[in-house]
């Protein structure tokens, strides 16, 4: 065991030898190295030196022959790049804003066309008067009852008027509140139905109307909901908003138009990154005060404003309401959203409907501006009057005159009419030659 223990003892002494020894070896490189690195450093000086002599020597002809000093030279060089900068700059500018302006175009059209895809409904024709179909002529009788007093209590219970006329086999109710007119509606029915008429039984024929109106004004109003994606909306406007199924706007139902319109608002809030459900809140309340414009003096965008700020609606949305018209000042990007959600549902095709004798009294008016100039042939309104359409005689209209004419229609229809939406006037000078092959 001595002699093992001597042995390796023996061998680690010689390890640590040779281990002793290339270190010694190290150092001495690391010493010959760093005398190289020390002159090399030495000889960097030097040239630094040199360098700066000729830099300063350079410098001082450049003076010399510039006449400037070295302040005036770097003044004069920023100057220079100064003003090109600003030159390439300005140019920038205006090209960032050409092709922003061109995009922001594009996208806006985009944006409006995706919305209007999204969502078409059907409209209602807009009225102040319903016909109730009666089973014969002696019911008109009836209705009457003696003395008048079925028809006096009739009207005095619903608030509307009972015009039995001429008319076979129906009478008509008249009243400028739909909901009015639809009570007596559903109680006038049921009484022709039920076939006794008299005070007692009219009393409780409006009463069980008023009920089931009040009934369905409710389920409206939750469909509504439903139909828009809206959520914990107060009973009160609920209600309130269901009474706008029964309102109308030029042949627009306005319960339809409001759920159109907080899904032209959800779809451009989307594209524009804003909150998707303020826009789709805002855009199914924004006309709720046309369900008690009857009631209280004021514009339905205040009314609407008000009453949402009662029932603690966002902020937000109470501005959106109450400038959609611009009766205030549009501040917020909501505002914008919702006012040009309320026009694209609006103004687009087939969303509201004018009396037949205005329609044609306006393509009639179309046509007779544009057989007013010279050179006009035939002219004809197309498109339910948003285009028409001008044939000339190519003796006397050339291509400028073409385009100005189509342009001089253009204003005179501008200056002279009244019309939703836009009209296009195309001018179109066409030449034939003739030949017959005999």
């Amino acid at each position: 065991m001595r002699s093992e223990a001597e042995k390796e003892i023996k061998d680690r002494r010689h390890e640590l030898s040779n281990l002793e020894r290339r270190i010694l070896q190290r150092e001495e490189n690391l010493e010959r190295k760093e005398e190289i690195l020390s002159n090399k450093e030495k000889e960097i000086e030097k040239k630094l030196e040199n360098l700066n002599e000729l830099e300063e020597k350079a410098i001082g002809e450049l003076q010399n022959i510039a006449q400037m000093s070295r302040d005036e030279a770097r003044e004069v060089l920023l100057k220079k790049v100064e003003d090109e900068l600003q030159r390439e700059i300005a140019l920038k500018i205006k090209e960032a804003e050409a092709k922003y302006k061109e995009m922001a175009d594009e996208k806006a059209r985009e944006i409006l066309s995706e919305a209007i895809q999204r969502c078409a409904v059907d409209h209602t024709i807009e009225s102040t008067v319903l016909v109730v179909n009666l089973p014969s002529e002696e019911m008109k009788g009836r209705i009457i009852g003696r003395e008048g007093r079925n028809i006096r209590t009739f009207e005095t219970l619903t608030g509307v008027d009972l015009i039995i006329d001429d008319t076979p086999e129906a009478v008509v109710l008249s009243s400028f509140d739909p909901i009015r007119r639809e009570i007596a509606r559903v109680a006038l029915e049921r009484l022709v139905k039920d076939g006794r008429i008299h005070p007692a039984r009219i009393e409780e024929m409006v009463n069980k109307a008023q009920k089931e109106i009040e009934n369905r004004i409710k389920e409206e109003g939750e469909r509504a909901l439903v139909e828009a994606g809206v959520q914990n909306l107060h009973p009160d406007l609920i209600k309130t908003l269901g009474r706008l199924y029964y309102r109308t706007s030029y042949g627009q139902n306005v319960l339809q138009h409001s759920i159109e319109v907080a899904k032209i608002a959800a779809a451009i809030a989307i594209e524009l990154h804003t909150d998707v459900n303020l826009a789709k809140r805002a855009g199914l309340l924004h006309d709720i005060g046309k369900a008690i414009d009857y009631e209280v003096e004021g514009s339905h965008a205040s009314l609407g404003a008000d009453l949402l700020k009662k029932y603690g609606e966002h902020p937000d949305i109470v501005h959106a309401v109450a400038a959609h018209h611009e009766e205030i000042p549009l501040t917020k990007t909501l505002d914008v959203i919702i006012q040009v959600a309320d026009s694209v549902s609006a103004v687009r095709p087939g969303a509201r409907r004018e009396s037949i004798e205005i329609y044609i009294k306006r393509l009639e008016k179309l046509e007779e501006f544009a057989m007013s100039f010279s050179g006009v042939e035939k002219a004809y309104a197309i498109q339910a009057g948003r285009e028409v359409r001008v044939l000339v005689s190519p003796e006397e209209v050339d291509d400028l005159t073409a385009a100005r004419l189509a342009y001089q229609i253009a204003k005179k229809i501008e200056k002279e009419m009244e019309y939703p939406g836009q009209i296009k006037v195309t001018v179109i000078r066409e030449t034939r030659a003739v030949e017959y092959a005999k």
